[in-house]
């Protein structure tokens, strides 16, 4: 039977040319969505569509709470915007890589857009930070 976990202790870092910063404590939420873009390989004589793995692609989304300073979430969303050089590093449950806690790593990735005020009176604010593109690799070991 399978195991099943739920997100007890996550890690969330990001790399920007060679500043690391750990975003574990300002992140409520993480979807990360890895696979490969479908090249169609239908043949003469085929009965149906037929399909081939072609680039990786990777959809990586963070919700952060809203922080402004030099070094807070603010300040590091800034820099990375229209930058494709930024790496992730996420984990389920702390930074001791298993097969049931595998450690993604994406690199290159992209984040094209952010809004840097979101804001409702009476409501913790938060960035729902989108990166898209680059390479994913899988760790367990």
């Amino acid at each position: 039977m399978a195991t099943t976990t739920y997100l007890s202790n996550p890690t969330v870092n990001v790399t920007q040319g060679v500043t690391t910063t750990d975003l574990t404590d300002q992140c409520r939420s993480a979807v990360v969505t890895v696979g490969f873009d479908p090249l169609e390989s239908t043949a003469f004589g085929d009965t149906g569509r037929r399909f081939t793995q072609g680039l990786q692609k990777v959809e990586v989304t963070l919700e952060l709470f809203i922080s402004y300073g030099n070094t807070e979430v603010e300040a590091v969303l800034f820099s990375m915007v229209g930058a494709g050089t930024t790496t992730l590093v996420i984990s389920p449950a702390g930074t001791t890589e298993s097969p049931t806690n595998p450690e993604y790593t994406l690199t290159n990735t992209m984040l094209a857009e952010f809004t840097p005020i979101n804001a409702t009176v009476g409501e913790l604010s938060v960035y729902t930070a989108t990166f898209q593109g680059g390479t994913w690799a899988r760790d367990i070991t």
